[in-house]
């Protein structure tokens, strides 16, 4: 393991803050409205879509980002474990390539991109605004340090690896043969129980068509994790893409 900058050490804390950048946009003159509440009629001004299509239409967007997070972070984590997800430090010594590390090199910020896009719904259309860009380019700056430290430890694999998987945009197909490592699904699913909570709430919730209520979800979701978090114990072996 090795010491990482402070923008990595404290990632999950730079991307709380972030969120809560985003929703606190509502306290701006003229921005009390949710994304998903402007857009709706936007689309149904385009001609496209019905009002009552348009919302639903957007809630089904939402519930596939949250899901589709929630399940690529999963996936990602019973392969490398929920300990060196949520480690501080950068870890690098064995090459993992199983499971979506087959598809693309960074399926974990791939996944908590698709999330901030579902929360962004809930958010008012410059904070979501701001979220998109801001959580996409702090997960560009992350897969950079990663990669810098990963080729300098593991060397020519490595490389060999990054030139046939996809960095971010996951692939259909897998691009290189599995390593034969197993996945551990249980630890995974404990250790993204915040994604998981965020994806049901919005598939059971979202039908009430209240950002508000949602948001509280959300909330409830950390709160969850933030707990399970602080007595799950860390000990998983160490794995890096």
């Amino acid at each position: 393991m090795k010491a990482a900058p402070l923008d990595y050490r404290y990632r999950f804390a730079l991307h709380g803050m972030l969120f809560f950048v985003g929703f606190a946009f509502y306290w701006l003159p003229n921005s009390h409205e949710s994304t998903w509440l402007v857009l709706t009629p936007w689309l149904e001004r385009s001609g496209w879509f019905s009002f009552s299509s348009a919302t639903i239409s957007l809630l089904i967007l939402a519930i596939l980002c949250a899901a589709t997070a929630a399940f690529l972070r999963a996936w990602g984590a019973s392969y490398l474990g929920s300990g060196v997800v949520q480690s501080r430090d950068m870890n690098g010594d064995l090459l993992l390539a199983d499971g979506p590390y087959r598809r693309t090199r960074n399926p974990l910020y791939f996944g908590t991109f698709l999330h901030a896009v579902a929360l962004a719904l809930l958010m008012s259309p410059f904070g979501a605004l701001f979220t998109i860009i801001a959580v996409g380019l702090y997960q560009l700056r992350l897969i950079f340090i990663e990669e810098q430290f990963l080729a300098a430890k593991l060397g020519q694999p490595y490389l060999d690896y990054c030139k046939r998987v996809p960095r971010f945009f996951p692939s259909l197909m897998p691009r290189v043969p599995p390593s034969g490592a197993k996945p551990r699904w249980l630890q995974a699913v404990l250790g993204e129980i915040y994604m998981t909570g965020v994806a049901i709430s919005f598939a059971v919730f979202g039908w009430r068509y209240n950002a508000f209520l949602l948001t509280k979800c959300v909330l409830i979701s950390l709160g969850a994790s933030l707990i399970l978090r602080a007595v799950q114990p860390h000990t998983d072996k160490s794995y890096q893409q």
